[in-house]
């Protein structure tokens, strides 16, 4: 098992942050701009969290919707991400993560992400989860 209890926690944290994203109107528009439907699908344990950028909304668990990428990594690479400890294209070059569909989009939105790892980092802090940091 890795680092969060169960698959609630991880969606919780993991959607959490999508979800802070598409209600901050200046990142929610620079992600509804790419025009991207990403759907991540985490393991250990296992999550899917769907994010239609273009409208702005955040599916957890199964939906209808078809990803312009899915990726694919562990729930502990995405809390790893979200803290600014993986670097996304180098997993996505040793395998580490995986992913379909035109990558150099999600690439491009790495930067408007780098805005959020300090809410991620104060979440966690938040809710006593420091055993979730640089992990």
């Amino acid at each position: 098992m890795g680092v969060f209890k169960d698959g609630d926690e991880a969606a919780s944290y993991i959607a959490g942050i999508f979800e802070e994203a598409v209600a901050d109107e200046s990142i929610a528009d620079q992600l509804a701009a790419s025009g991207v439907v990403l759907q991540l699908n985490c393991t250990d344990p296992d999550i899917q969290v769907t994010v239609d950028m273009p409208n702005k909304k955040v599916i957890t668990g199964s939906c209808d919707l078809s990803p312009t990428v899915a990726m694919s990594m562990t729930s502990d690479m995405a809390n790893q991400f979200w803290q600014g400890k993986l670097n996304l294209a180098v997993a996505l070059a040793k395998g580490q993560v995986r992913a379909k569909g035109p990558v150099p989009k999600i690439l491009k939105l790495v930067p408007v992400a780098k805005k959020l790892f300090p809410r991620y980092e104060e979440s966690l802090r938040a809710e006593g989860r420091t055993d979730l940091l640089a992990v």
